[in-house]
C-alpha cells in the first residue's frame, strides 16, 4: 500500500530484492531456488552512493526468472494450475558486471566503429531559480525544448544562457507548476528527500515497484504452442516466450527496455511509434533489437482500425504515453479488455497511477531530481554541487525490467486463474524501491569503482555484434541466461515504420 514511511531494506543483497519482489507478486517460491547471481557483493560496483549494482541486478534476473515461470508454466502437464514444487524452472543466471553494463546499453553501442551522439538538448539541465532552489529541465524533445523557451518568453534561437537568465526570475516550484501543470513541459524542481517526503505524490508512490491488479473475468489462457523453427527471428522458436504477441507503444528508454526484454526471451514484438511525433534515434537503435517497427497515425481512421486489429490479437499492450491520455482515443484498459478479454495492458509511468502527480509526464532524469536522488547523491559526493545524476538512467532501466517481470506474471496468472490484467510500473516506484535499498555511507561508494564510460572499456565477452540497416553495430549483449532456452535478439535496428503491421 502506498506509504510516506519508507521500508528499510539497508541489509538486502540482490538475491533479497528478488525475493522480496517475487514473494509480492505471489509467484511460486520454489522458483526463487532457480535463481544464479555470479559476483554478487555488497559494495559498490558503479560510483554511486545508490545500490545501483543490486538493483541491476536483481531486476534483470526478476525479468528473465519470470520468463522461464511462463516457459515451465507451458510445459506443465495441466496448464489451468500453477507450477507445482516438482514442475522444473529453468535455471536463470545474471553476472552482475554484465547487468551493469546493460543498464547503460543505448551509451555503450557503435555502429561502424562510431559511438551515438547524445540525445540531449542544448538549453536542459540544471537551472538555478529566484529562491536559491534549481529546476532541471528536460529538452530532449523538440516540442519540450520549444515549449520551455515560449514559458520563458524567449525565441527558438535562445541559447543556455538566455534560459538561465529568465530561470532566474522565477521561483522553483512555481516554474514547475507552469510547466506540468498547466502546460505540457518536461520541468521539476529539485528536493531533498525532507521535501520530497512532505510531498503528497510521495505518500501515494507505492511500497512496492510493480502493481499487477485484475482488470476483468475471462477463461484461462495459456500462451500458444511456439512457431516454427523456420521464423526469421533466431530466438523465436526456442525463447521461454515464443508465441507471445506484444504490441509496444513507447518511447525513450524504460517502456522500450521492457519490449526488448521480452523479445530477448523469444517474443514477437511490434513497436509502434507514430509518423507525427519526434524519435530519438541514438536511443531507438539500441532500444529497437529484438523488435519489428511499425508506425500507424492515431487520428488515421485507416491507421486506426489496423491498430485496434492488432489489439485485438495480441496478448500484451504496453504504452508509455501519459497516464490517461490513450484513453481519449478509445485505448484505455478498459476500452482494449472489451475487444481482448484476454489482454495485459502495462503502463509505464513517471509516477504511477496513485496521487495528485499520476497524470503527470515525467522522465528518469526528472524524477531523480523531484525526488530526492540527486541532491542526497551530491551530498554524498562531497563536492558542494546542489545536485548530482546517478552514473546510469538506473530507474529506467530497472522500471523496463520490473514491468516485464509484471507482464510475466500477469501472463502466469492468464494461464492459471484467467482474467485479462493491468500492471503498473512508475520511475517513482522504482526510486522509492533503491532509497529504501540504503546508501554506502560518505564517499564510500564513489571510492575504488571505475565507471565505464565508452565501449573499449568493455569486455568483449559481453559483446555482440550484428549486421543493421545502419551498418556494423556492436552492442551489449543481453546479460540473461536461462538454461535450455534460447536468448538474443533476431530482427536488428532499421529506420522506425520499416515493417509492416501485422503479426508474421
Amino acid at each position: 500500500m502506498p506509504s510516506n514511511i519508507l521500508i528499510n531494506r539497508t541489509s538486502f543483497s540482490a538475491t533479497d530484492i528478488i525475493k522480496d519482489i517475487w514473494t509480492s507478486l505471489h509467484l511460486p517460491p520454489h522458483a526463487l531456488s532457480s535463481i544464479i547471481l555470479p559476483d554478487q557483493q555488497p559494495g559498490p560496483a558503479t560510483p554511486s552512493s545508490f545500490k545501483i549494482g543490486h538493483l541491476a541486478q536483481s531486476s534483470i534476473a526478476l525479468s528473465a526468472l519470470a520468463a522461464s515461470l511462463v516457459h515451465s508454466s507451458r510445459q506443465s502437464p495441466s496448464t489451468t494450475s500453477p507450477p507445482s514444487s516438482a514442475t522444473p524452472i529453468p535455471r536463470v543466471t545474471v553476472p552482475l558486471h554484465h547487468a551493469l553494463l546493460e543498464f547503460k546499453s543505448e551509451r555503450l553501442y557503435t555502429i561502424d566503429s562510431l559511438p551515438p551522439e547524445s540525445s540531449w538538448g542544448t538549453i536542459g539541465g540544471l537551472h538555478a531559480t529566484s529562491d536559491g532552489g534549481h529546476v532541471r529541465i528536460h529538452d530532449n524533445f523538440p516540442h519540450h525544448a520549444l515549449g520551455t523557451l515560449s514559458l520563458l518568453s524567449l525565441p527558438p534561437t535562445a541559447t543556455r544562457q538566455d534560459v538561465a537568465e529568465r530561470v532566474l526570475r522565477w521561483k522553483a516550484i512555481d516554474l514547475e507548476t507552469a510547466a506540468t501543470e498547466h502546460g505540457k513541459l518536461a520541468i521539476y524542481a529539485l528536493r531533498s528527500y525532507a521535501e520530497w517526503d512532505a510531498h503528497p505524490q510521495a505518500a501515494a508512490t507505492p511500497d512496492n515497484p510493480i502493481i499487477l491488479r485484475p482488470l476483468a473475468p475471462s477463461p484461462p489462457k495459456s500462451l500458444p504452442s511456439p512457431p516454427s523453427s523456420s521464423s526469421p527471428s533466431r530466438s523465436s522458436s526456442s525463447g521461454c516466450l515464443a508465441g507471445l504477441r506484444v504490441l509496444e507503444m513507447s518511447r525513450v528508454i524504460a517502456a522500450p527496455v521492457a519490449g526488448r526484454s521480452l523479445a530477448a526471451h523469444g517474443a514477437s514484438v511490434l513497436w509502434l511509434t507514430s509518423p507525427s511525433l519526434p524519435s530519438q534515434p541514438p536511443l531507438d537503435r539500441d532500444l529497437s533489437r529484438g523488435k519489428r517497427t511499425i508506425q500507424l497515425d492515431i487520428h488515421n481512421s485507416s491507421d486506426k482500425e489496423t491498430l485496434l486489429e492488432l489489439l485485438r490479437t495480441c496478448d500484451v499492450f504496453i504504452q508509455s504515453y501519459r497516464p490517461g491520455s490513450l484513453a481519449a482515443y478509445g485505448l484505455s484498459p478498459q476500452d482494449v479488455q472489451r475487444i481482448n478479454p484476454h489482454i495485459v495492458y502495462a503502463n509505464l509511468s513517471a509516477f504511477g497511477p496513485y496521487g495528485p502527480w499520476a497524470g503527470r509526464r515525467g522522465f528518469d532524469s526528472l524524477v531523480q531530481t523531484c525526488s530526492g536522488i540527486n541532491v542526497s547523491e551530491a551530498e554524498h559526493f562531497g563536492a558542494g554541487e546542489p545536485a548530482r545524476a546517478l552514473p546510469c538512467q538506473a530507474l529506467d532501466h530497472a522500471a523496463g525490467y520490473l514491468l516485464a517481470t509484471g507482464i510475466c506474471a500477469a501472463l502466469h496468472r492468464r494461464a492459471t486463474q484467467g482474467g485479462s490484467w493491468v500492471v503498473d510500473v512508475s520511475l517513482a516506484g522504482v526510486g522509492k524501491y533503491l532509497r529504501s535499498l540504503g546508501q554506502y555511507p560518505a564517499r564510500t561508494g564513489f571510492e575504488g569503482v571505475a565507471d565505464v564510460m565508452a565501449q573499449g572499456d568493455v569486455p568483449g565477452e559481453f559483446l555482440e555484434e550484428m549486421e543493421t540497416a545502419f551498418g556494423r553495430m556492436v552492442a551489449v549483449r543481453h546479460s540473461a541466461e536461462v538454461e535450455g532456452c534460447e536468448v538474443g535478439w533476431g530482427e536488428m535496428p532499421k529506420p522506425l515504420g520499416s515493417d509492416e503491421a501485422r503479426w508474421l
